[in-house]
């Protein structure tokens, strides 16, 4: 199977890519069978060959998920939902529903501590009221 795939050159720490076309079973920086273009991911600088993508693609190569996202950028493929993508964003608002839960109850027995302290501190004020006033006539 013919694979879409980034083949890393460049510097150390200065990598720089290049999309090519090569063999499902060969290694990542070995010969391959066609260079399609380039990517460098520092300046975001990426340049694809339209025409040879197209070709490669209708012949059935398979691309990477890196290299499928620079094509779905670069408007040769439509954008698609995988599905690992719609279960994670399920998760993710199940674990938001369980957190406002957890919020609002948390906030609901705060309130209550409130509101039974509120009830326990009428029965002191008054005397502190009584004693404030005394004062004031004084």
């Amino acid at each position: 199977m013919i694979k879409l795939r980034l083949k890393r050159f460049g510097k150390k720490r200065e990598a720089s890519f290049r999309l090519v076309a090569c063999n499902s079973t060969s290694r990542r920086d070995g010969r391959p069978l066609q260079e399609l273009g380039f990517y460098n991911p520092r300046t975001k600088e990426t340049r694809l060959d339209t025409e040879a993508l197209r070709l490669r693609l209708s012949q059935g190569a398979q691309p990477t998920d890196a290299v499928r996202s620079l094509l779905e950028k670069g408007g040769l493929i439509e954008k698609t939902v995988r599905p690992a993508e719609v279960v994670g964003k399920a998760k993710q608002a199940e674990a938001r529903k369980a957190g406002a839960k957890q919020a609002s109850k948390e906030a609901a027995e705060a309130k209550a501590v409130a509101e039974q302290a509120v009830a326990e501190a009428p029965a002191e004020e008054p005397a502190a009221a009584d004693a404030s006033a005394e004062t004031t006539e004084a």
